[in-house]
């Protein structure tokens, strides 16, 4: 999302910290994560729904592999290869924290909260704001290329400690 003057983007889905609902009677529900995601939209009937859905959109666009989950008190989390981003709706605007954002290059300048931080940035977007949905996608996938790259860090190193364990033997 563009605010006047300022530029946002997140990644995530789906939080409604701030909203009014029955967190427990959806915690109990068995419906499958896309399901409760569609449940907090429906439920968010003012601009905030319109912003998730808009930013599920995007985040399920950049990569047909992300995972979506249900976590966090009833907050949506998207994965691929680790975490990628959790969302949240409050009452003035719709929150999108990147687990690993301060490692993210952020060349559209989309985040714009938790800035101070050393591993979260998040994305504030407010009611006018307009979503970039290919700069979104693009630190949506940085995320995942980064994720990636954690992973095959460690894989050398479980290779590197199975093969000792086979010579020892």
């Amino acid at each position: 999302m563009t605010r006047a003057g300022s530029s946002n983007l997140a990644i995530a889905e789906n939080d409604c910290g701030g909203t009014k609902r029955d967190d427990y009677s959806m915690q109990k529900d068995p419906a499958n994560p896309s399901e409760r995601i569609d449940q907090l939209i429906a439920e968010l009937t003012d601009w905030r729904g319109k912003t998730f859905a808009s930013l599920r959109k995007a985040i399920l666009e950049a990569d047909p592999e992300i995972i979506k989950e249900w976590k966090w008190m009833g907050s949506p989390v998207w994965y691929r290869d680790g975490m990628i981003a959790v969302a949240n709706a409050h009452k003035g605007k719709v929150k999108l924290t990147f687990a690993h954002g301060a490692k993210l290059a952020d060349p559209g300048k989309l985040f714009n909260a938790g800035l101070e931080g050393n591993a979260r940035r998040a994305i504030d977007f407010f009611e006018d704001d307009k979503i970039d949905a290919r700069a979104l996608k693009n630190l949506i996938r940085a995320a995942i290329d980064y994720n990636q790259s954690k992973e095959k860090k460690k894989a050398p190193a479980s290779t590197r400690a199975k093969a000792a364990k086979g010579e020892a033997t």
